[in-house]
């Protein structure tokens, strides 16, 4: 699993730092989050291979998280794409796209795919052999969401020295690896545990941007590997959350901490701030395991 930020500063795009927009790579999947204005140029920027982009999931419709989606569609025309595009966010967003569409004459020459999103509890919205992605319900000024994403488990592990010290025939390995156990011959059962090793962790990754501080998201991302949740202010201006729907770096540790997930990743900063190594600063003082999100960082998982 890994993660590439191509924009984590809230409201507008400056010349050194870009609105939200970040890319998901899980089981060979390249999943679009968010699409801020300049989101295709930091694509080319960081080399993220268009084509393999085939969904797209907008939080909701605030300008500083979906205005780059038109042109990026109109480029993927414009570069002969034919496989369709899923886009995924709030009730409006086809009308908006469409729109623009229309008025320039300039329809698409692949599937393009709107699912709009309208309930207020979590909502499975895609899902493939080895991926789930559900809706994170926010509390922000418009209908938000976030995303949880989700790897299936994986197949067992063929410990391939004891099934043959069994002579077990290769018919029965997808069994083995589906957990079951094999009857010999002579009638004794041979247990999973002793022909396969554990597979890995599967892992799981929560996207939190715009919102108020919502403890009630907790029990839904708890345990989750990676969280990344908006940080606009620090405690200095927390007077400030309440009212605009946005949260502090505290707040976000707190979620963090609540719902005891392996990694925090801090974004959506206001550009108010001269570092924003003070965001990190304030969240460890609730929640170690803090990173700072930054344009063009990238995030390994393994």
């Amino acid at each position: 699993m890994k993660l590439h930020i191509l924009g984590c500063y809230a409201a507008t795009p400056r010349t050194f730092t870009n609105p939200t927009a970040q890319v998901l790579e899980i089981k060979n999947h390249l999943f679009l989050i968010d699409c801020g204005e300049g989101t295709q140029v930091q694509l080319r920027k960081h080399k993220i291979k268009f084509s393999r982009i085939q969904h797209i999931f907008i939080s909701h419709l605030h300008g500083d998280h979906f205005f780059g989606l038109p042109g990026l569609i109109s480029t993927f025309r414009l570069l002969g794409r034919k496989t369709a595009l899923h886009i995924y966010g709030p009730k409006g967003i086809k009308e908006a796209v469409t729109l623009l569409l229309k008025l320039g004459d300039s329809w698409t020459n692949y599937p393009l795919i709107f699912h709009e999103l309208t309930t207020k509890l979590p909502e499975l919205v895609f899902e493939d052999e080895k991926v789930t992605v559900d809706t994170i319900p926010l509390d922000h000024r418009v209908y938000t969401n976030g995303f949880l994403f989700r790897e299936k488990p994986a197949d067992r592990k063929l410990n391939i020295e004891v099934v043959k010290k069994y002579s077990i025939d290769t018919c029965y390995y997808q069994n083995i690896k589906s957990g079951k156990d094999i009857v010999l011959d002579n009638g004794i059962i041979v247990p999973n545990r002793e022909l396969t090793f554990e597979p890995p962790k599967p892992k799981s990754y929560a996207f939190c941007s715009d919102t108020a501080y919502m403890p009630d998201m907790v029990p839904q991302i708890n345990e989750v590997d990676v969280l990344y949740h908006e940080s606009t202010f620090l405690e200095s201006e927390q007077h400030m959350a309440p009212k605009t729907k946005h949260a502090t770096a505290k707040e976000a540790a707190s979620i963090a901490k609540a719902a005891n997930v392996g990694v925090l990743i801090l974004g959506h900063y206001s550009t108010r701030y001269a570092s924003i190594e003070l965001f990190k600063e304030e969240a460890m003082e609730v929640f170690e395991r803090v990173e700072l999100a930054d344009d063009g960082k990238s995030f390994d998982f393994h």
